[in-house]
């Protein structure tokens, strides 16, 4: 794939408008294409098909996203700060970027098996990051050492993303990132170490 080339971005960067506008089945690669500013075929050269299309702009866009949160995270010492600054960076993003927003809640959830497999295999890297601090919690006595990190990590990133979906569900019409400090504060109280 010529991932190198502007249309290529080109096309996903239209593809998230087309598809927050009009919802991944309402969507045609003619009007991807057209928002685009490049010819239908142009397309086919980059992308089998729209739903190769969705799946691209996701490892795209999710690749970037996990690559700002490890390089943010790993500056931070402390797991709880690290858990901090992932939940910081989970909401901002996604707050800076309607359409993105409205793709990654709404569309990517209303998609086929084959398609949400894809979508599995792509969030991977990102859970394994909040594993990570998990792990790192509990060797810096900061996290309890009895918790179950595939139970916590599906606590954390499912309430972050109920969150980011609810905002989405309001239109976005309030600040998601006020929501930062008691997110942090309740998830930590269900894994803080108990100070005797």
């Amino acid at each position: 794939m010529r991932t190198n080339k502007p249309k290529y971005h080109q096309i996903i960067e239209a593809a998230v408008r087309v598809i927050a506008k009009n919802g991944f089945h309402g969507s045609q690669v003619s009007k991807i294409a057209k928002e685009a500013r490049v010819a239908d075929g142009t397309i086919y050269l980059y992308f089998k098909n729209k739903e190769d299309i969705l799946i691209t702009m996701f490892k795209e866009k999710m690749g970037q996203f996990i690559e700002k949160i490890v390089e943010q995270t790993s500056k931070r010492e402390y797991a709880d700060e690290k858990l901090l600054t992932l939940i910081e960076m989970h909401f901002g993003q996604l707050s800076k970027d309607h359409d993105l927003a409205i793709v990654t809640q709404l569309e990517l959830r209303q998609s086929n098996y084959d398609l949400r497999l894809e979508i599995n295999n792509v969030l991977k890297p990102y859970l394994s990051v909040i594993d990570d601090i998990l792990k790192e919690g509990i060797e810096q006595d900061i996290f309890r050492d009895d918790i179950k990190i595939t139970l916590v990590r599906q606590m954390i990133f499912g309430t972050l993303d109920e969150i980011v979906t609810n905002w989405v569900m309001k239109e976005c019409k309030y600040d998601l990132l006020e929501e930062i400090p008691l997110v942090h504060q309740l998830l930590l109280g269900g894994i803080e170490k108990i100070k005797k």
